[in-house]
């Protein structure tokens, strides 16, 4: 079964998101290059992307056949949907196993949520 992960984390917390300049990017960033090798490796990746900070976001809304965009994200929270990884295991608890190496499942640093994701084939 496929899995999404959902990273989120505080897009202005410098632990969580530290400038890609700073000497506490690296160590983030070889987090999550060994994770995408142990489980690329392992044959579990099927995709994952990081996404750009919220304030490049825009939201689309239909209503009464007119199409509606407003910047920025839809909610206002501290935690922002930051990227995501697809999964493919064979259970909740395998899913749960490899989202918590993902680097921002560190609770100093994020949470990830996980689905299943839908086969309608």
């Amino acid at each position: 079964m496929k899995y999404a992960c959902l990273i989120y984390s505080d897009e202005n917390d410098p632990v969580a998101n530290p400038d890609p300049t700073s000497e506490a990017f690296g160590p983030i960033m070889a987090g999550y290059m060994a994770f995408g090798e142990e489980a690329g490796a392992a044959g579990v990746i099927v995709a994952g992307e990081p996404l750009e900070n919220t304030d490049t976001a825009t939201c689309l809304q239909v209503r009464d056949g007119e199409i509606i965009t407003t910047d920025g994200p839809f909610a206002e929270t501290k935690e922002h949907l930051g990227g995501f990884y697809i999964l493919e295991c064979d259970s909740l608890d395998d899913a749960m196993r490899w989202a918590a190496k993902i680097p921002h499942a560190d609770a100093r640093m994020g949470r990830i949520e996980i689905r299943p994701v839908p086969d309608f084939g």
